[in-house]
């Protein structure tokens, strides 16, 4: 078992209540969270990633604690070796393809040079084929150039496991396919765990060795 999640968090907006009470073992390394929209899938990505601290409950990773609410323990995100992707990408508009990539290695928030070249980005860079184009800005590139700059950037860092938030839904059908050929292939090698949010079929019948489906905040299969 690789993720062990067990979390509660009541969240009011205008009026409204939602209760996320989520608990989660991972025992396959690919396993996709679905459901209907509004379920609390991000919620749930972003407890594991430390970006939403739980009112409850625990986090364990790898064996390893990251967070625990009866202890006080709340690893910050940043230091927790997970790469997440957003479902905007969230790219940094003014840096390059490589400059990108190569945030992750950064420490603090200093840009990395445009001019400096860093053998591990070059390596994700050509393994999803984006290395002709590590100058561009991510306006100058195709959609799913700029996924596969933020995959890219998300792995850069060897994490401990890979998060990924509605990766492929804003890009085509063929593309997509092709995309998820490329991550499958990334993920055998590398062996890194993933922790997929989609609502289609096609990444559930590829990614799917576990499958959690989430209604109403709660994990229900």
């Amino acid at each position: 078992m690789w993720l062990d999640l067990r979390v509660q968090r009541r969240l009011r907006a205008a009026g409204q209540e939602f209760v996320l009470d989520v608990s989660l073992q991972c025992t396959q390394r690919q396993v996709v969270l679905c459901g209907p929209s509004g379920a609390g899938k991000s919620l749930t990505l972003k407890t594991v990633a430390g970006l939403l601290r739980p009112d409850q409950g625990h986090v364990r990773l790898q064996g390893q604690t990251l967070f625990d609410a009866a202890t006080g323990m709340d690893l910050p995100s940043q230091r927790r070796r997970l790469g997440y992707v957003f479902q905007d990408y969230a790219l940094f508009p003014h840096l390059s393809v490589r400059q990108n990539v190569a945030f992750g290695l950064e420490r603090g928030w200093f840009n990395p040079s445009r001019s400096r070249r860093i053998d591990a980005v070059e390596q994700w860079l050509q393994a999803f084929r984006i290395d002709h184009m590590g100058d561009l800005l991510p306006s100058q590139v195709s959609g799913g150039q700029r996924q596969r700059t933020a995959l890219a950037r998300a792995l850069v860092t060897r994490p401990q496991a890979l998060l990924l938030d509605e990766p492929f839904a804003a890009l085509d059908h063929d593309l997509r396919q092709h995309l998820r050929q490329e991550l499958e292939a990334v993920l055998d090698k590398t062996g890194i765990p993933l922790l997929l949010i989609s609502h289609d079929p096609q990444d559930v019948a590829m990614f799917g060795q576990q499958v959690a489906r989430v209604v109403d905040g709660r994990i229900v299969d």
